[in-house]
């Protein structure tokens, strides 16, 4: 199943390679950024001519995409660890980087399901259904749902009912699809979907900071993906990210 997921990522991202032209801007960006980030690079091409390639996925997956050569000018993690990943094998712009978003994290359900309600006892809530949530081993909401879980002391009777997703957005989809009870993913996530409805929010103490880092690729920081990276920390962007229900930590810094 994991060679069949990193099979499909090296796909996309050969898709996504092939789009672009010579002079175009990939942007790897965080799976849950994936309807935001679409929207800000429709606002910028309307007033810029360079061409944006998105491509989206794990945040674990397309920083070793990166680390092996993929020709991202941009990289939006969905967590400090895997920017971290990257920039510990000297492969950004270390002067570029900045946290550039926040989240929540929350508990999904059907929007036609009516449990659960809170997150007391979800164990016994489910009653044997499934939790979908992204791989705690490598998908960063996976790690702060587990985070969640223990803090709450709840991961121990849960974990057998878990089904790890390779990304946030796969765990929206199994509940989408009813093939799980439940979901723990980004609020953004929720408010993105009209199949689901938010159960209840995780305590912000129960997980580690959610932080989104942007950065600069080293050896494709042109003049084009900085112009790009810069409108990510501008007014219009910042608007557009507001909108979408994420918080903005890194507005207004941006690089030369």
């Amino acid at each position: 199943m994991r060679r069949l997921s990193v099979l499909c990522l090296a796909l996309s991202l050969i898709a996504a390679s092939s789009l672009a032209r010579a002079n175009d801007t990939i942007v790897f960006a965080a799976a849950s950024t994936k309807d935001v980030i679409g929207d800000v690079i429709a606002l910028y091409g309307k007033s810029h001519a360079t061409h944006i390639v998105p491509s989206f996925g794990s945040s674990a997956d397309l920083a070793k995409q990166i680390q092996n050569g993929a020709p991202a000018a941009i990289f939006v993690s969905a967590d400090v660890k895997w920017m971290d990943y990257v920039e510990k094998a000297k492969l950004i712009d270390a002067g570029s980087r900045r946290n550039l978003l926040g989240n929540q994290l929350v508990l999904i359900a059907s929007s036609g399901s009516t449990t659960p309600t809170s997150l007391d006892n979800l164990a016994a809530t489910l009653n044997g259904g499934k939790l979908a949530m992204g791989d705690p081993d490598s998908v960063p909401a996976g790690r702060y749902a587990k985070a969640a879980l223990e803090s709450l002391k709840q991961w121990k009777d849960l974990e057998p009912a878990v089904v790890r997703a390779k990304d946030v957005r796969a765990a929206l989809a199994f509940v989408e699809r009813g093939e799980a009870a439940a979901g723990i993913v980004y609020a953004t996530d929720a408010l993105a979907s009209k199949k689901v409805r938010i159960a209840a929010t995780f305590p912000e103490a129960s997980h580690p900071p959610i932080v989104y880092p942007v950065a600069l690729i080293a050896g494709h920081d042109d003049a084009a993906a900085r112009d790009f990276f810069n409108f990510l920390m501008g007014p219009e962007a910042r608007e557009t990210f507001l909108a979408a229900g994420f918080s903005v930590i890194g507005a207004g810094t941006a690089t030369n």
